[in-house]
């Protein structure tokens, strides 16, 4: 477990959160950026799980 995994999990959680805050207020815009944070998590995470890998 690196720190790009780590922070891409954080990520991943603080996009979940906008989104759904986003959704709970109509707000498109805080919806949208929620996805594409949450998105950006999941490829940091994937980037820490490849580097991770080649370590090994």
């Amino acid at each position: 477990m690196n720190k790009d995994r780590i922070a891409g999990a954080a990520k991943q959680a603080v996009g979940a959160t906008k989104e759904a805050v986003g959704n709970a207020v109509g707000d498109a815009k805080l919806t949208a950026d929620g996805k594409a944070e949450k998105l950006a998590g999941k490829v940091q995470n994937a980037v820490g799980g490849l580097k991770d890998a080649l370590k090994k």
